[in-house]
C-alpha cells in the first residue's frame, strides 16, 4: 500500500484563513473593516482564530499586495481589499499558491 502524503494542518489552516479574510474584505467594500469584524466573520469556519492569527495573515496578504492595512499603531487594525485582491476573489486572475481559493467550478 502506498503511503499517502501527510497533511500539514497548520499550513492548510493559514491558507484557508487567508481566503476567508479576502472574502470578508470583499464583502466589506468599499470601506474595509476591522480585524475584530474579520475574526467574527471567519469564526464559524475557524473556531480558534485569534487576533494575532488575523494580523499575521493580514501582513501576508499585504506583502502579496492584495490588501491595505491601516491603524497599525492603534489597538484595532483595519484592512481594505485592493483591486488585485478583488480580482483574486472574483476569479478574474490566477491565484498563486498560499491562498486556499477553491477551484472554479462554474
Amino acid at each position: 500500500m502506498k503511503d499517502s502524503p501527510a497533511i500539514d494542518i497548520e499550513k492548510a489552516r493559514r491558507e484557508e484563513m487567508r481566503w476567508l479574510i479576502l472574502r470578508t474584505l470583499h464583502a466589506a467594500q468599499p470601506s474595509g473593516t476591522s480585524e475584530v469584524m474579520i475574526r467574527n466573520a471567519i469564526e464559524p469556519v475557524i473556531l480558534d482564530a485569534t487576533l494575532n492569527d488575523i494580523r499575521r495573515e493580514l501582513d501576508y496578504l499585504e506583502e502579496r499586495e492584495l490588501v491595505a492595512v491601516t491603524h497599525r499603531d492603534s489597538p484595532v487594525w483595519r484592512a481594505k481589499i485592493n483591486n488585485h485582491g478583488i480580482d483574486i476573489v472574483e476569479y478574474t486572475v490566477d491565484c498563486r499558491p498560499g491562498i486556499a481559493r477553491p477551484k472554479k467550478w462554474w
